[in-house]
């Protein structure tokens, strides 16, 4: 088995490494079949994604806010769990409290094949 075949994070000491102001995004594994990382918009900032050429997954550890996925709109919070699919215009907004997020890439199955 390939020393890099599996791996433990604590998500606090990651989440540890996070200054905590404005937005930003820490990236822990990046393997070629998953990419995952910290996703932090404090409380008020703006969200400037652009639609990503990969699935993804976010998972709300902290904070809420609101959702925009293509025309729909949602509120999020701890314990939320969103699926957004490639190329999807989606962003967070209405930002109330600091959001800490986890998240994973995974490629389109036409990368990965």
């Amino acid at each position: 088995m390939s020393e890099n075949a599996w791996q433990v994070f604590d998500l606090q000491e990651v989440k540890g490494k996070l200054t905590g102001k404005g937005v930003e995004y820490l990236e822990f594994l990046n393997v070629p079949s998953l990419n995952c990382g910290l996703y932090h918009l404090a409380a008020g900032s703006t969200d400037m994604q652009a639609p990503h050429d990969e699935d993804e997954v976010y998972f709300v550890l902290a904070g809420r806010a609101r959702m925009r996925l293509g025309d729909t709109e949602r509120a999020v919070g701890p314990g939320s769990l969103l699926y957004v699919s490639a190329s999807i215009e989606h962003s967070f907004f209405e930002i109330e409290e600091d959001m800490t997020l986890l998240v994973m890439f995974t490629p389109t199955p036409r990368e990965h094949s």
